[in-house]
């Protein structure tokens, strides 16, 4: 227990450091507060309420914008399971383009889900509507990729648990399934249709299933982001939905009482006066964009992946889904992962040989210098790279941190498409900018003048090299 409240305890003392450095302008008279100092310390504090609450919260509002985004291309919770072969016009935080999705939001009101995941390549996990982990299915799953039966529990569950399921308990009646299937020797249509052999229905209809039907959206503009609430009162609106839809979590108690202060709170209607929308606006703001420098511009050494490289990663706490370390949670890794990714499990920041896939970001130059729609770039990637799988390259822009959107209609080189007849010896050189250098268009990206952008570098079933420093990609360099 005492774990789980460190990060609840680490915010409030951050808030507590930034009111003491504010409290120096607060002007006393006879042993009390003037009143003007008294206006000032009471917007202060609501301030920095609002900016803490911002950050803790985002994670719930990033993934209530997946469950919009699902609805909105008709996608209905439990009926039915979102799956597409994922480009530039589908707006999401980092999606990749390497392997077809299947999503969708869970409501388990009523009751326990049961999610049928037949053999094969899937990487697959249920994540709760405050993205915490709920448990991993397909190859980093405890069914190793044989398939197998997963049982979703909603809050509270009292009922019996049958026996031959793999068991996950929410902390929410919403949770997300998301599933990828690797697209075995570049295969996209055998991966989509592999996805469309996964049950998922409700417990009580075990006898005879009442099954989820698939959409495929492939074709289709999406977005499954909550960019058009971060930055604005819409940010709370949302965030009061979720709570007053949820039940309470016990470890979140102290930051429920920060929301009721912001006239956020269960059970009561959301609806704030002049001032208050006024400061929450204005954290809405501060808090995004300090999300977004966790993101970007993080200062902290561990970041770098190589001291002689640019590159970082995108996962800072090896192994841990709530980022937790030694010496509690770890609150830059939770913002600057939340910023530009969605989802948490294990298995997505394990640094051993044969993980399932590790992200690296690449953000600046060889010289340290943001990456700049405007210029072109080289990146030289030695050959072969250490992967049991498949590797790719994808650019995002950094304002939607979603998949670069050019004329090009395109984002990502991978192994198992463009790239797939490389030397298997000599380095693979590949290009980023407004235009291709001659003769290099099968390995370039289009950016955009006036835009930054950055990369995730991936690498399926990573081997040790990737890990130990004997391997590693040069750095972007700039291409005259």
């Amino acid at each position: 227990m005492k774990a789980k409240h460190q990060i609840i305890s680490m915010l409030l003392l951050g808030a507590l450091a930034v009111s003491e450095a504010l409290a120096q302008d607060y002007k006393f008279k006879g042993g009390y507060p003037t009143s003007t100092a008294t206006k000032k310390a009471l917007e202060d504090a609501d301030y920095q309420r609002a900016i803490t609450a911002y950050r803790f919260w985002y994670p719930a509002v990033s993934v209530e914008g997946i469950f919009n985004g699902g609805r909105v291309a008709g996608i209905k919770d439990n009926e039915n399971l979102l799956i597409m072969s994922c480009g530039p016009r589908q707006v999401a935080f980092t999606p990749n383009s390497d392997t077809p999705y299947g999503a969708g939001t869970l409501d388990l009101t009523d009751g326990p889900y049961v999610i049928e995941l037949p053999p094969g390549p899937f990487i697959g996990l249920v994540d709760d509507h405050y993205q915490g982990w709920v448990l991993d299915m397909g190859i980093p799953g405890p069914d190793a990729g044989k398939g197998g039966k997963h049982l979703i529990l909603p809050p509270g569950y009292k009922g019996e648990i049958p026996e031959g399921y793999y068991v996950g308990k929410s902390a929410s009646y919403k949770a997300l399934i998301a599933v990828r299937s690797l697209p075995q020797n570049g295969d996209v249509k055998g991966a989509l249709d592999a996805l469309r052999r996964i049950k998922i229905y409700p417990l009580a209809t075990a006898a005879n299933p009442k099954l989820a039907t698939f959409i495929d959206v492939s074709d289709k503009h999406t977005d499954s982001t909550c960019l058009k609430w971060e930055d604005n009162i819409q940010y709370w609106a949302k965030l009061h939905e979720i709570i007053s839809a949820e039940p309470l979590v016990e470890k979140f108690l102290p930051m429920y009482g920060l929301l009721s202060a912001l006239g956020i709170e269960k059970g009561k209607p959301f609806a704030p006066d002049a001032r208050m929308k006024r400061i929450l606006e204005r954290a809405a703001r501060a808090g995004r964009d300090q999300l977004l420098i966790s993101a970007f511009a993080s200062n902290r050494p561990d970041r770098i992946a190589w001291p002689d490289r640019q590159w970082e990663w995108a996962g800072l706490v090896p192994g841990s889904a709530q980022f937790e370390t030694s010496a509690g949670i770890d609150l830059e890794a939770r913002d600057r992962w939340f910023a530009q990714a969605i989802v948490t499990s294990p298995a997505m920041f394990r640094r051993s040989a044969g993980a399932g896939s590790l992200y690296w970001l690449g953000v600046r130059d060889k010289k340290g210098a943001f990456l700049d729609g405007s210029k072109t770039y080289k990146l030289s990637v030695p050959q072969p790279v250490p992967g049991k799988l498949f590797w790719s390259v994808t650019v995002y822009d950094v304002e939607t941190r979603s998949e670069v959107q050019t004329d090009q209609d395109k984002a990502a080189l991978r192994s198992l498409f463009e790239l797939k007849d490389v030397s298997t010896t000599a380095p693979t050189d590949l290009y980023f900018g407004p235009k291709a250098p001659a003769g290099k268009e099968g390995r370039w990206i289009k950016t955009i003048p006036g835009k930054g952008w950055f990369v995730y570098f991936r690498i399926y079933g990573p081997e040790a090299p990737a890990f130990d420093g004997s391997w590693k990609p040069g750095d972007f360099e700039v291409v005259k």
